[in-house]
């Protein structure tokens, strides 16, 4: 198996690219995803987040209604923090077991991660970093037209992530997106050879 981390700032395609991967042969792990899980009634954020946040980021059904929680944990650092520090250990812990459970195979296993950090090499045994990358004006007007952002919006949520250089720092492979699909297949297809041909550790 070779374990892929993905990763991309918002408005960057990093989900396009995992999907192109996905139909090259590659299993995805996708962290979103996941994100969702572990917050639903029984899942390992859920209780705590309750207890932090109190009953009002609930829903009536009981389920966690994510916009009352963004509300609530974006307003300043200290919730952000707390939100964190409770989502991204049972994310990372469900991203670990779904990874062991393809270790052996001869399988590509890409891993996306948005806020993908250099120690998530050691503690999911990351053999290649891929970074999904297009300039900041480029994101903004895709969270406009593609996600109905407002440009402010839009703007504040691509400013508060990672600088392109911070996240291209330590890549194995950049796949630029600041084209149209038909550039970005071809930098997928140039990844996924390069992705194909190296040796797939045993562990």
């Amino acid at each position: 198996m070779l374990a892929v981390g993905l990763t991309g700032g918002i408005g960057s395609g990093k989900s396009t690219v995992g999907e192109l991967l996905v139909q090259r042969g590659a299993v995805l792990i996708d962290a979103d995803r996941i994100a969702r899980e572990v917050v639903v009634p029984g899942g390992a954020a859920y209780q705590p987040l309750v207890d932090r946040f109190g009953p009002g980021i609930l829903a009536p059904d009981g389920t966690v209604d994510r916009p009352s929680l963004a509300a609530i944990a974006f307003a300043d650092a200290e919730s952000l923090a707390a939100l964190n520090a409770i989502t991204h250990p049972a994310i990372s812990a469900v991203m670990a077991q779904r990874r062991a459970a393809e270790a052996g195979g001869d399988r590509v296993v890409v891993l996306d991660i948005p806020l993908l950090k250099p120690e998530h090499r050691d503690v999911l045994s990351l053999d290649v970093v891929v970074v999904v990358d297009c300039p900041v004006e480029v994101a903004v007007d895709r969270l406009v037209q593609q996600r109905g952002f407002s440009r402010q919006d839009a703007e504040a949520r691509v400013a508060a992530q990672a600088g392109r250089e911070e996240r291209r720092h330590g890549a194995d492979f950049v796949i630029d997106n600041s084209g149209d699909r038909g550039r970005l297949v071809a930098e997928v297809d140039r990844v996924w050879v390069s992705l194909a041909a190296r040796p797939h550790p045993t562990r």
